[in-house]
């Protein structure tokens, strides 16, 4: 250890970095982002079938998901276990492999969001 080192922790003192640093550290962390408030009342969860940018791959898209990041990405792991299929979270919309309006429709009114049909 060079004599001209900056001590950056100690056991007896904790961290001795200048407060910025540790801020600027902080950030790099993963922290988990404050939840939005409660849904809107009527919010519904539009359910659509798309094959386009897809060549030619159907995938059910579901958007308008009044749900915060995290409860969004849970939503998607038990549709993705229900259906059997693979997909994923993007935002505030989940996709997921393959045709399965009906199936998620009738599974998320079970779990008690509104859902409908969007699209042809």
């Amino acid at each position: 250890m060079a004599s001209d080192s900056e001590l950056v922790w100690s056991s007896d003192g904790g961290d001795f970095r200048p407060e910025q640093k540790r801020r600027k550290n902080k950030r790099r962390g993963k922290s988990p982002a404050p939840a939005p408030g409660p849904a809107a009342a009527g919010s519904t969860i539009k359910v659509k079938r798309e094959t386009s940018g897809r060549k030619g791959k159907t995938a059910t898209t579901l958007s308008e998901i009044p749900l915060g990041e995290s409860e969004t990405k849970a939503l998607a792991k038990r549709l993705k276990q229900h259906c059997g299929v693979g997909g994923t979270a993007r935002g505030s919309s989940i996709e997921l492999q393959g045709d399965h309006r009906d199936k998620v429709i009738a599974y998320l009114e079970k779990e008690g969001h509104r859902a409908v049909k969007a699209g042809g």
